[in-house]
């Protein structure tokens, strides 16, 4: 898995058609959840700090819920103030490419395009451990 070119999937971003090679030379966390799952409604807010904190760094994490229900995905993004892109994919079709079991599950695409990491379950964003981890993957040019 490390070291993997990550899977090229395309999603709209600000309205406009993207893929996630187009977001080559920036760190993005691609971040697996879904609105009813309760780890991930858990683990939002310590997402969205922590795209403030990286995006100025030339990083971002960018959401893929696999929710059937647009609605309950709106709801979520606004209950939550969700800070990060995010996109729909009911069809589950990138999850299932990523091999993803289990959600919240997050990916550490490195500036390169190559996964870094994989992280299953909710993580704290914000701990010591975890910045001073992206920090490393933030500072590889």
């Amino acid at each position: 898995m490390r070291g993997r070119t990550a899977i090229d999937f395309q999603f709209t971003l600000n309205g406009k058609p993207t893929k996630l090679s187009d977001l080559r030379g920036q760190v993005v966390l691609v971040d697996f959840w879904a609105s009813w799952c309760p780890p991930c409604v858990e683990e939002a807010p310590s997402l969205n700090a922590l795209q403030q904190r990286i995006a100025p760094l030339g990083g971002t994490v960018l959401g893929v819920s696999i929710d059937d229900d647009p609605s309950a995905y709106e709801a979520f993004l606004k209950m939550y103030d969700v800070s990060f892109p995010t996109f729909r994919d009911p069809s589950k079709k990138i999850e299932t490419e990523y091999g993803t079991s289990m959600i919240p599950e997050t990916y550490v695409v490195d500036r390169n395009g190559k996964i870094d990491r994989k992280l299953v379950g909710a993580q704290d964003w914000t701990s010591p451990a975890m910045m001073a981890y992206l920090d490393s993957v933030l500072g590889k040019k």
